[in-house]
């Protein structure tokens, strides 16, 4: 890893990153400042999850997975959509791609998946992946 790069990086791992840090990483790694960027926008967007609530509307999840597909492929990863299971609000994904075996790909499944999932569908209350 550049020096400069490493200068710029914390091991804090609840760091949020200013406009300026974002502006000197990406002077040297735009791939990387894109990454942080949006792992920025999704915890700020998804905030703490709620419980549960209502029905599950199944063309949402497809739209939201769909969603997290562009994101994970970003990255090399891909996910696809293998069961809704409304009698226990669970929705049941395959990491595939990068995603498959990457130490990440838990904090990709909870971080991006399913809070773009329990984002536009109140209803799921989890989003597992199947192996």
């Amino acid at each position: 890893m550049d020096e400069r790069l490493r200068g710029l990086l914390s091991d804090d791992p609840g760091h949020i990153y200013s406009e300026e840090e974002l502006d000197a990483i990406e002077a040297i790694d735009p791939a990387l400042a894109l990454r942080l960027e949006r792992v920025q926008f999704l915890a700020r967007r998804g905030g703490e999850a709620a419980p549960a609530e209502g029905p599950i509307d199944e063309a949402a999840v497809r739209e939201a997975i769909d969603e997290a597909r562009a994101i994970l492929a970003r990255d090399g990863g891909d996910i696809e959509l293998v069961e809704v299971d409304h009698e226990r609000a669970t929705v049941v994904v395959l990491m595939k791609g990068a995603c498959a075996g990457c130490p990440n790909s838990v904090l990709d499944l909870r971080n991006v998946v399913e809070r773009l999932v329990r984002g536009r569908c109140p209803g799921v209350a989890r989003v597992v992946n199947r192996f």
